[in-house]
Formats: structure tokens, sequence, C-alpha cells
């Protein structure tokens, strides 16, 4: 198993089994939905950088059931009378990241229950499980995940999605404070840019995880199935 330290890859010390055993694990797929990667000038919060991902993130997905691995959606939706966000105490990001990356015309649009902009833009199967309560930057706040996981069994998560710097960076954080182990995958995260997509990755590797590339933890959880 290879890992990325300072950036680099490198082989993995011994030690981190608990990190890697896949009858323990749940992929945790964060916010790929329209709403983010809609390819429209209506989009409401875009990140465009993550519609690369999603072909992978499908791969990895399929080959993480194949393994028995259960692959959880988590997605934001916010109530039709924006109580929880616009007309309530609105989240932080609206207000600053128009800041460094202009206006958002459609923003109020963005996670709306029912609408165009919460459906999944990655593949969903009936095997998986979908957290829809996401209403903050943390796929744990203020949503069930944490429950779900525990009743499951589960001690590692594996992270996916948009944006790198923002949902996945909180969630994995969050992962980490309530001691689930975390392995945040290299290759099928995207960030706000190329700079801010490293950094997380770095400020991740250093403080709360493993970052690895897909093709080597589903290779590492083929044999410890087949051990």
């Amino acid at each position: 198993m290879h890992v990325y330290i300072d950036a680099e890859r490198r082989p993995l010390d011994s030690g981190f089994d608990d990190f890697l055993n896949p009858a323990r694990t749940a992929v945790i797929s964060i916010d790929l939905h329209r709403g983010h990667l809609e390819d429209s000038p209506d989009c409401p919060c875009p990140a465009p950088r993550a519609r690369a991902i999603v072909d992978g993130v499908d791969r990895f997905h399929a080959a993480a059931r194949r393994l028995g691995v259960p692959v959880i959606h988590v997605r934001s939706t916010l109530r039709r009378s924006g109580i929880d966000d616009i007309h309530g105490i609105s989240s932080a990001w609206r207000r600053v990241f128009p800041l460094h990356v202009g206006p958002i015309p459609n923003a109020d649009a963005h996670a709306i229950e029912g609408s165009h902009w919460t459906e999944f833009v990655t593949d969903v199967d009936d095997r998986d499980l979908i957290v829809s309560s996401k209403k903050r930057l943390s796929a744990f706040y203020p949503t069930d995940l944490d429950f779900l996981l525990r009743n499951m069994g589960v001690q590692s998560v594996v992270l996916n999605g948009c944006l790198a710097d923002c949902c996945v960076l909180n969630t994995a954080f969050d992962a980490s404070n309530l001691g689930y182990r975390v392995t945040v995958l290299n290759d099928l995260i995207a960030g706000t840019n190329a700079d801010l997509e490293a950094s997380s990755r770095r400020i991740i590797a250093m403080h709360l995880g493993l970052v690895a590339d897909a093709a080597d933890l589903i290779e590492t959880w083929e044999r410890r199935r087949a051990a």
C-alpha cells in the first residue's frame, strides 16, 4: 500500500491495519450532485473541477461494492422555505465564497429539497445508502451519518467528492475527531482550485489520516479479502 506523505507517494509503514480493513469500512461520497456539477450558468454552487472525477468515482464505488464495502452518498439538502439557511442563519460560504470566485447568480437555489440540483450525478446502486440532511460543510453536521456508521459497525471511512478544501476537509476533521480512521482518495477529490486541493491533501495527510490513490486501496482490500 502506498500513501502520500509531503505530497510524495511512498510505501505505508506497518501499523495501519485499522485503516485498511474492508470489513469495518464504509465509503462516503460527498456532494456529487447537480448543484455542484451541472455544466450550466444556473448551477447554484459550481465546482467544475469535480466533473472530472465522476467516472473514476463510479468505478471505485463499483469495485468497493464487489468487495462488500458499503457506499454512502451524502448530499446537501435545504428546506424549501430557506429557514435553515438563507432565511435563517445563512451559511458563511454564501458571504465569503463570492469574494474569491465572483458573484454566483443562482446561489439561493443551492440544495433546495426536491429540486433538480439535489440529484446525484454519480451512479447510485440499490445497495447504497443515502444521507440527505447535510446543511453545512461537514457530512456529519447536522446529519445522522455518525449514527448510521456506528450501527453498521464501521471503524474506518474512505472519502471522495467535493470540494476538497471545503466539505471533504471538514468531513475528514469531524470523522477523525469522532474516532474514525480516515482515508481520503487522492485522485477522487476535487478542490476549488489546484492549490487549495493540494493543500487540503497535505493537511489531511499530516493530521487526519491517509491519502491514497483509489487503485492502491482497492488492491489492498482485495489482498485482505483473499487472505
